[in-house]
């Protein structure tokens, strides 16, 4: 039989059996604190296991009924696979029996019975009319039609019916599907403590992932690194907590005051703690009144509280309505998109809505803009393909690592990679880059190859003279939000490139179909500027005076002289200092041969086979050699570098 990790909870209102209910089905007492132990009542969560007739153990927790307390019941019930909603015979359903089971509901437990305590205390005409109610009562619930069954946690009598509960509730865990350890391991601390010797030690229900002695973990929202020192699962050491253990993590290197009940210990990476977040909310029929925009609140989702206050695009929301809000909290939270959550009223304190993480990293949505709401219809289907997308809309040129797009979609594993591969195929998403596994939106990508190939479109209408555009402008132009541009830039050149779209010669880019056409004027203006060049030899104008002395039109002769620039015609050797490639091959050669002959060359030699050439042009032209790996430098003479 495969064995599965399963948390049977408790919930009900105050003083009806369940503490004892779980001390009759375990052996054990969840009561461990002294003031529980001295007021009868359960004000921490309770911990407890229970080994059904098959062998499977299931975790129990036992959560308090006191109205008090029930922020401790919502922590207790984020984990349960199964609820026992237990009411005492002899009073029925109450107030606690009520928000029990609204937050029960509103957190999504899926399956659970309904435990009748207290048969001895009514007489069996009386007990079947509380379950007639009781069936009413749960009309319209997921415990409708949930088996009732009735018991006596403090008698040892064959039909307390202790039995038939441990009966029926292995009958509904055989019907629970195991949990399939997705995503990263998240444990909600609901309890810290310290073991000399050992040092810091937090409990709580794994709610997601796997982690194992020795991993290493961060503890949020501190973003405290930690490594696993130990576990313990049902006070057994164990080398590995899985999704739906009740658990203790044996913390290396934290000290007790550090970590407190509402801190999550999760995988490094995988959690980003949010001020902000948007949520899909149910409003429920109890709440009796409007819930007026930016209304304080209290959040509970894991085992954490915190104030905050509702932002919706309305004003007010009625009871009953399902709609989109976000919430401000005045605490980071640290969650995942699917996280159930329970929204209670700030004063007086009582449950009032709850439903699900959407995204635990939003933009601010501003009421004047409705577009932004809408975004939240997209999120609330949960579809990975759907999910994928819109986060990668949302990030723009920048796009996501496939860590950011788990943390940001709740979609992990196989999954992830499943719909990532398919959104690649079709041209829906494009990877960046295979290090960081970082991807971008396909509708964002071709229009930033458009704009590559509309921006070469106009520089070459402006620029009909110029054989072709400096990469790093059309960088800059194309990623003006964004300098860095990065991989993303160089796999659109790339993709342009081998599509025929662009052509590429070292720095330059042009369109493939440009090609550099001159008129007569301009044919004329080539040839002199050339000519003016070639007859300077060693001592060349600058290129303002070439420019002046060639045309009138000092524009349109610019464009040549650069087109003769960039077709390597004239050679740029320094600031403004240019020279017709025939004299510099002259130079080359010259010095070749004085150094094949010779050995090597001072600066006067130089000098002297250029026949008396002036400082401002000597240096220059003498770097060039060097630069050129033509010659080299020793001392204050140079030798042949080849």
């Amino acid at each position: 039989m495969q064995q599965k990790t399963l948390i049977l909870g408790t919930a009900g209102h105050i003083d009806h059996g369940k503490t004892t209910l779980v001390k009759a089905l375990t052996g054990i007492d969840t009561d461990r604190l002294k003031e529980e132990k001295r007021r009868g009542i359960t004000i921490e969560l309770g911990f407890a296991y229970l080994d059904l007739p098959n062998g499977q153990r299931i975790g129990v927790v036992d959560v308090p009924g006191h109205e008090r307390f029930v922020k401790n019941m919502v922590a207790g019930a984020m984990g349960m696979d199964l609820v026992a909603l237990v009411i005492a015979a002899d009073e029925g359903v109450m107030p606690q029996t009520r928000e029990h089971l609204e937050i029960c509901q509103l957190l999504e437990v899926k399956k659970g019975l309904v435990v009748l305590t207290k048969k001895d205390m009514v007489d069996p005409e009386w007990l079947e009319l509380v379950k007639e109610d009781i069936r009413e009562f749960l009309v319209g619930t997921f415990l409708e039609g949930a088996p009732i069954v009735s018991v006596s946690s403090i008698s040892d009598a064959k039909d307390n019916g202790i039995h038939e509960l441990i009966t029926v509730i292995s009958d509904l865990v055989a019907d629970i599907p195991p949990r399939t350890p997705s995503g990263p391991y998240r444990l909600p601390v609901d309890r810290v403590f310290s073991i000399k010797g050992f040092g810091t030690v937090v409990t709580g229900t794994s709610i997601s992932g796997k982690i194992r002695v020795g991993d290493e973990a961060v503890i949020y929202p501190q973003g405290l690194k930690t490594k696993i020192r130990g576990i313990q699962i049902h006070n057994a050491p164990c080398d590995e907590a899985a999704a739906g253990m009740r658990t203790a993590l044996n913390l290396q290197g934290i000290e007790r005051e550090a970590v407190e009940r509402g801190d999550v210990v999760a995988t490094a990476g995988s959690l980003h703690p949010s001020y902000l977040l948007d949520l899909k909310f149910l409003y429920l029929s109890s709440a009796g009144r409007p819930l007026k925009y930016r209304s304080p609140v209290r959040f509970h989702t894991g085992t954490v509280e915190i104030t905050g206050r509702v932002i919706m695009q309305e004003d007010e929301i009625e009871p009953g309505r399902e709609t989109f809000i976000q919430i401000k909290l005045d605490k980071p939270a640290a969650v995942l998109p699917g996280d159930r959550y329970v929204i209670r009223s700030y004063s007086p304190i009582r449950t009032i809505g709850g439903g699900i993480i959407l995204n635990p990293m939003p933009r601010r949505r501003k009421r004047s803009r409705p577009e932004l709401w809408k975004g939240l219809e997209i999120l609330s289907r949960l579809e990975p393909n759907d999910l994928i997308i819109y986060h990668l809309e949302q990030a723009g040129q920048r796009g996501l690592t496939q860590a950011e797009l788990a943390m940001r979609s709740g979609v992990y594993g196989e999954i992830l990679e499943q719909t990532l591969d398919s959104l690649f195929s079709k041209g829906k998403a494009v990877r960046i880059d295979t290090d960081e596994k970082r991807a971008i939106d396909g509708n964002i990508y071709r229009t930033l190859k458009k704009k590559i190939l509309d921006f070469a479109t106009e520089y070459h209408k402006e620029n009909p003279l110029s054989k072709g555009i400096a990469k790093e402008e059309v960088r800059s132009r194309i990623f003006l939000h964004s300098p860095s541009g990065g991989r993303l830039f160089q796999k659109l050149l790339t993709d342009l490139v081998n599509s025929g779209d662009l052509i590429q010669e070292k720095d330059l880019l042009r369109l493939s179909t440009h090609k550099v056409s001159l008129g007569e004027e301009e044919i004329s203006t080539r040839r002199n500027l050339e000519e003016l060049f070639r007859k300077s030899g060693l001592e060349p104008p600058s290129r303002e005076d070439a420019v002046t002395i060639v045309s009138p039109d000092k524009k349109t002769a610019s464009n040549i002289f650069d087109l003769l620039v960039a077709e390597g015609v004239l050679v740029r050797i320094k600031e403004d200092l240019y020279y017709h490639r025939d004299a510099l091959n002259k130079v080359v050669d010259l010095v070749t041969s004085f150094l094949k002959k010779n050995g090597e060359m001072a600066v006067g030699d130089f000098r002297d086979m250029t026949h008396g050439l002036s400082r401002k042009f000597i240096i220059p032209l003498l770097e060039y050699l060097d630069n050129q790996k033509i010659t080299i430098r020793v001392g204050d003479k140079r030798k042949l570098r080849r």
